[in-house]
């Protein structure tokens, strides 16, 4: 169900607001919130015709959740999903199995869970108030006229919006990034298929328990949201055919039954079995190159990008949609004290200065992590991830990124004045 806020109506032909954010996914509604929240109006252009889900389901840390907590909107998820303990990672070439138990040691530790992505997006956008969102509308261009101190965005339909203040959140291929300067995302070189494996009698596995195989070039995952549900991934080097398949639920499908799944234990070939075909997707993984993220013009002025628009990033530590949601609350408090043009400017420039590094070692760590686990790309480098693997990573490294991760903590927003 869409929430009351998330309505299409006519525009006028030019309007101006205090910040518009460009995207209705989860970046765009988490700072929508964060700024309702410290008192800051805003409008989210979103150019489809309704909140998407694309992805079915994510895995949120505990730096998600005390990031979702800032917003206000924590209570109404946590009841739903239930506390991932521990994730059992077997390595299938050795045979070895290695736990790594998710303790809860710190402040609001409400664990890791995996959540419907749908509800996540339900959840923050029926914080807004009607007529926040606007579907339907595409920006074609982006300008800034002479000294004047805000932004226009040019629509599809001829109408223009004026900000004080830009926000890109409209994903890995972002215009408002793009507008910016930044370099493109790179092609990792590993694709994904994700979906939600529907069992209405129920699964066999243990609810707070994740699973994860590690194959020759191919890495799959079982993470349950409830008793009923699974959150299937399989990432694999990608190949020249995916693209062509990937576009037809049902050639995904045979794809994944009769080539990707076939070498894993029979709890993955079974999830594959029970896939529901709606949510099931297959993209290629894209990532921004740390570098770009520290040296690269991720604002200008009063116009920055937020979420994938500015770090996009492997899913291997399952940080995307966390680091988005950890970027509203550091935007938002950034700008709560923020009237002028001036004051406004600053904010932007301190929420970028604040989240550069943060994003650029978690999307270093993402890329190292899928490339090690998943057994590098071919050859001897393939070899030579394996031995690092057994030999170093999961030793040495792993826990401390884990902790790192589930440590943060994004910080508290102040009371709207």
């Amino acid at each position: 169900m869409v929430s009351r806020a998330a309505t299409h109506t006519p525009m006028e032909k030019e309007q101006q607001h205090e910040v518009a954010i460009v995207g209705a996914g989860i970046a765009g509604l988490a700072t929508a919130v964060g700024l309702k929240r410290v008192g800051l109006p805003s409008l989210v252009l979103e150019k489809s015709p309704e909140l998407r889900a694309a992805g079915a389901a994510l895995t949120l840390f505990p730096n998600a959740w005390r990031a979702l907590e800032a917003l206000g909107v924590a209570h109404k998820l946590t009841p739903l999903y239930q506390a991932i303990e521990r994730s059992r990672v077997t390595d299938l070439s050795s045979g070895t199995t290695r736990e790594v138990p998710f303790s809860r040691t710190n402040r609001g530790d409400t664990g890791i869970r995996s959540v419907h992505r749908k509800a996540l997006l339900e959840a923050l956008a029926e914080e807004l108030e009607p007529g926040t969102i606007r579907f339907s509308s595409k920006i074609t261009s982006i300008d800034q006229e002479g000294s004047s101190p805000l932004t226009a965005l040019h629509l599809d339909d001829g109408s223009v919006i004026k900000a004080k203040v830009v926000i890109g959140c409209d994903g890995v291929h972002s215009v408002v990034a793009r507008w910016l300067g930044l370099a493109e995302a790179i092609d990792s070189g590993r694709s994904a298929i994700r979906g939600l494996a529907v069992f209405p009698e129920g699964h066999e596995l243990i609810n707070s328990e994740a699973l994860q195989y590690l194959g020759d070039g191919k890495r799959a995952g079982l993470v349950p949201l409830n008793s009923k549900e699974l959150y299937f991934f399989i990432t694999h080097t990608s190949t020249a055919a995916e693209k062509e398949m990937a576009a037809e639920a049902e050639l995904t499908l045979i794809e994944v039954t009769e080539n990707l799944a076939k070498d894993f234990p029979p709890e993955v070939q079974t999830a594959v079995r029970h896939l529901d075909p709606a949510t099931v997707s297959w993209a290629p993984l894209l990532f921004r190159a740390p570098w770009n993220i520290v040296l690269g013009r991720i604002h200008r002025g009063c116009v920055a990008v937020s979420g994938d628009a500015m770090h996009p990033m492997t899913p291997e530590i399952g940080q995307g949609g966390c680091a988005a949601l950890e970027d509203a609350v550091v935007l938002a408090r950034s700008l709560a004290r923020a009237r002028s043009s001036a004051q406004l400017a600053a904010g932007v420039e301190g929420y970028t200065r604040e989240r550069r590094w943060r994003s650029a070692g978690v999307v270093a760590a993402a890329y190292l992590s899928g490339w090690v686990q998943q057994g590098g790309n071919a050859g001897v480098w393939r070899w030579a991830a394996k031995w690092f693997r057994r030999r170093i990573y999961y030793r040495f490294i792993h826990p401390r990124i884990v902790e790192a991760i589930r440590g943060y903590d994004c910080g508290d927003l102040p009371p709207a004045e």
